[in-house]
């Protein structure tokens, strides 16, 4: 478990790395140091100093905006991009947090995080964006594990983040920039919560079963609560953790890779009359609209399945460059996504992360169809440590422009994170980071 959660650690940073100058981020990082300018923890893209939850709100912020941070396929939601920023945040404002404490801190929110979304298997096609709303629970536990909050203070660090928790898709549904807030306003909540835990403002104690609860008021009582502590201590959800290989929505990853496929085997976009891509229900709701290249819209196209398998098949591969401009308005790319459509696909379970099925009709005639039911990344198909590992160091070389020096030296940081004593040493050597005075 220690290792595969310093893999996720690295992952995170890296893709924070990567988000430096993502639309969005440096105008936010902006923002909130000319509010503060100050403080004990790091916003690490901004360069500067801040109060914890605002070095949090930052942080998950840039962690989630290329949408190329870890994913809990069943759970469906996004996890160390609101639980690391949280713990780091208050790590460092506490001083003196040995690694094995901030890896046990991460462990308790992210697993409370992927089991509150087994929970509410259908907060996603409600409405929902999962990450957000049961990310800012997570981020409190963790937090509060860091300030070695017990017993009551804990639930009331985890119910007052409840008493902030908000955050649905519509924000992804219009593919705008606000989608890669959630994780940011999660972690920043979460934070605060344990804060105000800390400081003795008690929480709700019935956050999850009230009237007015998580169970009955976001979920309508849809909800399994025996997943929350089903076989825990025996089973962790922490390692079922997916990778992810694309800076893209998890659910288009396989129509990705079926499209790369395609391409290898030489089948061309001039071939093609028409693609049918087979998803799941809820899988159909969030990346099946129809391509809108007139959106000229980053998030609309990291968001739909028809110009992430057109460009895959087209160009042989995905990657942060897919999904800036020009990129996203390809006129080939755009031709094909046209020709290209989203479909339910009722032998797949409703609600099913993974298994996609692309059946083309070629105009010669020929009928083609794949199907994968395992996605790269996932506990399955895990990604290895060396490709963890070079995918850390293109990130850091594409946002920051990080030298193999300052690459190799935060990856051994952190891959030996559980023996350092002060976790605030291993944030202070991401590249650009202000020092502490």
């Amino acid at each position: 478990m220690v290792q595969r959660i310093k893999l996720f650690v690295l992952d995170t940073l890296g893709v924070i790395a990567a988000a430096a100058e993502a639309p969005g981020i440096p105008e936010v990082n902006r923002l909130l140091l000319g509010w503060e300018g100050a403080g004990p923890s790091t916003v690490l893209i901004g360069k500067g100093r801040a109060a914890p939850p605002t070095a949090a709100l930052a942080n998950g912020a840039a962690a989630h905006a290329l949408d190329f941070d870890d994913n809990h396929d069943p759970g469906r939601v996004h996890a160390y991009a609101v639980i690391l920023p949280a713990a780091m945040a208050a790590a460092e404002a506490q001083g003196g947090v040995s690694g094995r404490d901030f890896i046990a801190a991460l462990a308790t929110g992210v697993e409370l995080q992927a089991r509150l979304g087994l929970t509410a298997p259908h907060s996603m096609s409600r409405g929902w964006h999962p990450t957000t709303v049961m990310g800012a629970l997570g981020a409190a536990a963790a937090a509060a594990r860091v300030l070695d909050l017990r017993a009551d203070k804990f639930s009331d660090a985890v119910g007052l983040a409840f008493h902030q928790a908000s955050g649905t898709r519509q924000a992804l549904n219009d593919g705008v920039l606000a989608k890669r807030l959630g994780a940011g306003f999660a972690s920043r909540n979460g934070t605060a919560a344990a804060y105000l835990a800390a400081a003795g403002l008690t929480g709700p104690t019935r956050f999850l079963e009230g009237e007015a609860g998580l169970f009955r008021l976001y979920e309508a009582g849809d909800v399994r609560p025996d997943a929350l502590l089903q076989d825990l201590g025996l089973r962790w959800e922490v390692m079922t953790h997916s990778m992810k290989p694309y800076p893209c929505c998890r659910c288009t990853h396989n129509a990705i890779a079926i499209g790369q496929s395609l391409h290898r085997e030489g089948l061309s976009p001039a071939d093609i009359e028409s693609v049918a891509i087979g998803m799941s229900e809820v899988n159909t709701k969030i990346v099946g609209e129809p391509y809108d290249v007139a959106r000229d819209s980053t998030i609309h196209a990291q968001f739909n399945a028809c110009y992430c398998f057109a460009t895959a098949l087209i160009h042989g591969r995905v990657d942060v460059t897919t999904f800036q401009r020009p990129q996203i308005t390809d006129p080939v790319v755009s031709a094909l996504a046209a020709r290209t459509r989203v479909v339910v696909d009722q032998t797949i379970a409703s609600g099913a992360m993974s298994p996609t099925r692309v059946t083309i009709l070629c105009r010669d005639g020929r009928r083609i169809e794949r199907f994968l039911e395992f996605m790269e990344g996932s506990p399955e198909q895990p990604m290895t440590e060396d490709e963890a590992l070079a995918k850390f160091s293109d990130c850091l070389q594409l946002g920051l422009g990080a030298t193999p020096a300052e690459i190799d030296c935060l990856a051994g940081k952190i891959l030996s994170l559980e023996t350092c004593t002060d976790v605030s040493d291993v944030i202070a050597q991401f590249p650009g980071t202000s020092k502490p005075r």
